[in-house]
């Protein structure tokens, strides 16, 4: 139950963020729309973290990465500008919570190189969560 709650809170922040953009979701139907722009979001948990022998807590940490997703041939400014806005969105030490649960931001996001991805220029942007149950 916890992953699907810090999805559904990284996603809703995700959401928020303003211009909106098209967005793909993982295991949701999408179709690319040909010259327009959209984001991939993909939540990649890693192995959680016990923190005392007993059974009372945990922590998960993880990735959330937001691919963007650029038409060719029009540079690099706008996926760079999407990329530093998604980075203060989820700048180190924001939370956001859903229900109970509050993620937390734990690193700068990383923004890495743009590279051709199909018929896409795509800017990976690596945001580092960790939540405590």
């Amino acid at each position: 139950m916890s992953q699907s709650t810090i999805r559904a809170a990284l996603e809703a922040a995700l959401a928020s963020l303003a211009p909106v953009i098209d967005t793909a979701w993982q295991n949701v139907p999408y179709t690319p729309v040909t010259g327009r722009p959209y984001q991939a979001a993909y939540l990649l948990p890693a192995e959680p973290n016990n923190h005392s022998m007993g059974d009372g807590s945990r922590q998960e940490h993880g990735i959330f990465q937001v691919s963007l997703m650029y038409p060719p041939g029009q540079g690099t400014a706008g996926a760079g500008a999407r990329a530093e806005m998604i980075r203060e969105l989820f700048r180190r030490g924001a939370s956001f919570t859903k229900g109970d649960l509050t993620v937390q931001i734990e690193r700068t996001p990383e923004i890495a190189d743009g590279r051709e991805d199909g018929d896409r220029w795509m800017v990976p942007v690596k945001i580092r969560y960790f939540c405590n149950l």
